[in-house]
């Protein structure tokens, strides 16, 4: 029983368990995921390949955690449709270190109205961003392992390998007031592949095993950013006198996931919970330029299955919790005469997440996620 539950527990999962974090909207959180590195302590110097394909459409409009329903209604609502490919790679250098990077590739495509002409145009135009994003390399040590769970940490670097400054064509009016033009204009910051900044990652997982079929998991990931600003210009802000909150900020990101996951012969079911967002103000360093902060919490069902070295999986995080919550610019502007009420500006959210999975592994054990081949395991 224990054999079969170590090796079919393989699926804790994917080197760099490639169910990516990735803010379902406005809210630009740029691909995230929590470690576990599925790793085989009795056989070093194994590899793994994964990729993931996931997607969403955001929609929805929040101001804290109040939707605004008469932006759809109206159809005055900013549509994202975001398809992003990761590919991981994981090296298992011995029982107690491993090591992996995380390649992403987007596709986005964003419609709106006030990006162009305006939304009493009812003029809908799109944008669209696509290429390299912002790779993530990371170390993991094994801080504690035994028959009944494991215990990783892991310390890593985000390099700003996507393009921070991707540019694409928006519909304005000339200077006559009469006629349209295209201007080549910074696309907006949820669909910028990178965001120009060198950040550390801090990461921690967990699996602990309660019964012969089930297991809990937790892990979490704070990617630290510490450059305040890049060098893109918001295409709003163009004709704008320019202040420090015209360029996009550099932003913090957290992601954390916990739940529960039962094994029935080769596959896994699973289901938890998970929160991912931006936080208002950075750990370290200055927090200007614009940036939309807030969080989704989302109920993450999920099955995996395993077979020989192959691992397919899915999840399909939908949302109960969209907050956007109030940007430091928003704090300096303090009460809003438009609205009466203070500053809070909006973003667009979206129901579902749908993550797929593949992953491959150079050998031919099964592994459990404390460490151990099954041919260890007695």
């Amino acid at each position: 029983m224990k054999i079969k539950f170590y090796s079919t527990i393989i699926v804790f999962l994917l080197s760099v368990y490639a169910v990516n974090s990735f803010a379902q909207g406005c809210v630009a959180v740029r691909n995230m995921n929590t470690a576990s590195n599925m790793y085989d302590s009795s056989q070093n110097g194994s590899w793994q390949f994964s990729m993931n394909y996931r997607y969403f459409r955001s929609y929805k409009h929040f101001v804290g955690d109040e939707e605004q329903k008469e932006r759809t209604e109206q159809k005055t609502n900013v549509i994202n449709h975001d398809n992003s490919w990761l590919l991981g790679i994981n090296y298992t250098h011995n029982k107690y270190w491993s090591f992996s990077a995380v390649i992403p590739v987007l596709y986005i495509d964003r419609s709106s109205l006030y990006e162009h002409l305006g939304n009493a145009s009812g003029e809908r135009y799109h944008t669209q961003s696509k290429g390299l994003g912002d790779i993530r390399v990371s170390g993991y040590f094994n801080a504690l392992s035994g028959k009944r769970g494991r215990l990783m940490v892991g310390l890593g670097a985000k390099l700003p390998t996507g393009n921070s400054n991707y540019a694409d064509y928006f519909h304005k009016k000339a200077a006559d007031g009469t006629t349209t033009v295209l201007q080549l204009l910074s696309v907006d910051q949820s669909i910028q592949p990178g965001d120009g900044g060198f950040g550390v990652t801090t990461e921690l997982d967990a699996v602990v095993s309660i019964t012969h079929s089930a297991f809990l998991y937790a892990g979490g990931v704070y990617l630290f950013n510490p450059r305040n600003t890049n060098n893109t210009l918001r295409s709003s802000a163009s004709t704008a006198p320019l202040n420090r909150w015209s360029y996009n900020s550099v932003t913090d990101q957290f992601f954390a996931r916990a739940g529960i996951r039962y094994v029935v012969r080769n596959f896994q079911l699973g289901v938890g919970g998970r929160v991912e967002g931006i936080p208002s103000k950075d750990a370290i360093g200055k927090s200007d330029g614009f940036r939309r902060p807030g969080y989704i919490a989302s109920v993450e069902p999920s099955v995996f299955y395993n077979t020989g070295n192959h691992t397919f999986g899915l999840n399909v995080p939908v949302a109960v919790v969209r907050n956007r919550t109030r940007s430091q610019n928003d704090i300096e502007k303090g009460w809003d005469p438009k609205t009466d009420k203070l500053a809070h500006g909006d973003a667009a959210f979206a129901d579902y997440l749908i993550s797929v999975t593949y992953a491959y592994r150079l050998n031919k054990k099964a592994i459990s996620p404390f460490g151990k081949s099954q041919s260890a395991i007695k």
